[in-house]
């Protein structure tokens, strides 16, 4: 059937099962209780995979972690808050789920579940051979009339700033209410160059950094976003980070491993620069600090036992790391309740007290979990989750739509019409189709 008529209560008929609450506590004790009008940094990483890291983002599976990859900052960042195991973009691709995290909406509902990137023809959208239907609208560029958080919080007194690759069209950031900026930038940066790191990795956490150092000072609450960029190749980290990881490697896998993990361990020290300063000013008791992806990682995770990567609506393409620290999360805790990017907005919203959301957003605040409150779950519009992905891609799958409820996930293939069924809690690796 044409995407646009796909019901998500397909799952909904053949299941009766909610979304599993459960959260495992680490050590440690709670942070502060929640403060007025905290800060906030939001840390993007660009295409790390749920085990892209060396912190084990499911307590219950030792492959969530990478064996190779060295990442101490983030393993500061998890043991000093709260992990989810299971986190999930709203997309495989950058520029969907980059929305998503502004707005609070999934990419179906902004009609923007793709961006192009030179592929022609096979990159198009899906529409059923000898179909009079059109395809749906598609757009690259988030349109002004869509409230992100930096809009939401401008009004509550914050001062709001964006550092890195924005991905959403070509409007400023200024004009999605961030007040400063560093451009509308793309995958090539702001220098327009193929390799913008690892310049710019260190380029816009500086900004960062004299961002928060001037608002501390001020007094003045601040919402700051830093998003990375994508790493291609060697020359995408520091010359002595190579060296350094290369020695590490004993074998042919180690080999192909190591240009991204150099790169991953670039953004670790970058992520060690924030929280630095964050400790510096003293405002680590009245800011939360969140980190995530925009996709999976390219090709595949890193490790098993996630299959396939960005381009693809099986888990290696949308399950990612998401850590978040601040007051009143318990350091070295665990969460298994699934999130997903459009939570975050109504998360950020909650925390800073802002009254009252504009409509259609469809994501729920994520606080009663970080505050360690499992059974309150997360409150959307609908118990099920969809990722919405008729495109040609980096799936031999095609054109597809992801639909999760509980640990079930259902997979529709548009050009053959087939489903298939999986449960999540016993093959994560989908590869058993039931």
């Amino acid at each position: 059937m044409p995407p646009s008529t796909f019901p998500a209560v397909i799952l909904l008929a053949v299941l009766g099962v909610g979304i599993p609450s459960v959260i495992a506590d680490g050590p440690g004790t709670a942070q502060s209780t929640p403060t007025r009008k905290p800060n906030f940094v939001f840390i993007l990483a660009e295409a790390q995979g749920w085990s892209s890291s060396s912190v084990q983002m499911d307590d219950r599976v030792s492959s969530s972690k990478s064996d190779f990859v060295r990442t101490p900052n983030l393993q500061r960042l998890a043991d000093g808050g709260m992990r989810f195991s299971d986190f999930y973009a709203s997309s495989p691709r950058c520029t969907p789920s980059r929305a998503s995290f502004f707005t609070g909406k999934s990419p179906a509902a902004l009609h923007m579940t793709f961006v192009g990137e030179g592929g022609g023809g096979k990159e198009s959208s899906f529409t059923p051979a000898g179909s009079k239907l059109l395809p749906l609208p598609q757009t690259s560029e988030l349109p002004e009339s869509e409230k992100t958080i930096a809009e939401l919080l401008l009004p509550e007194g914050y001062a709001t700033a964006h550092f890195g690759k924005w991905h959403v069209g070509r409007l400023n950031p200024s004009q999605h209410g961030f007040q400063e900026n560093d451009g509308a930038n793309s995958n090539d940066g702001p220098d327009h160059v193929n390799n913008p790191n690892p310049k710019q990795a260190f380029a816009i956490t500086q900004l960062g950094i004299d961002f928060m150092s001037r608002q501390a000072k001020a007094g003045k609450p601040f919402y700051l976003q830093i998003s990375h960029y994508p790493g291609r190749g060697g020359t995408d980290a520091r010359p002595e980070t190579y060296v350094n990881v290369r020695k590490r490697a004993t074998d042919d896998r180690d080999l192909r491993r190591v240009a991204s993990a150099a790169g991953t361990e670039d953004l670790d020290a970058t992520i060690g620069m924030v929280l630095s300063k964050i400790d510096e000013l003293g405002i680590a008791g009245k800011t939360y600090v969140f980190y995530s992806s925009d996709h999976g990682a390219q090709g595949r995770n890193a490790n098993e036992p996630l299959n396939n990567g960005k381009g693809s609506v099986r888990e290696g393409g949308i399950r990612v790391p998401f850590l978040a620290r601040g007051p009143g999360i318990k350091p070295g805790s665990v969460c298994h309740v699934r999130a997903v990017g459009e939570d975050f907005v109504p998360t950020v919203a909650a925390l800073a007290g802002v009254k009252g959301l504009p409509g259609g957003i469809e994501g729920g605040s994520l606080v009663p979990l970080l505050f360690g409150k499992p059974d309150a779950g997360v409150q959307r519009p609908w118990e099920e989750f969809v990722v919405h992905f008729p495109h040609y891609d980096k799936d031999d799958l095609g054109p597809a739509s992801a639909l999760l409820l509980g640990s079930q996930k259902l997979i529709h293939i548009y050009e053959s019409g087939k489903s298939m069924l999986f449960d999540l809690s016993r093959d994560l690796g989908e590869s058993h189709d039931l």
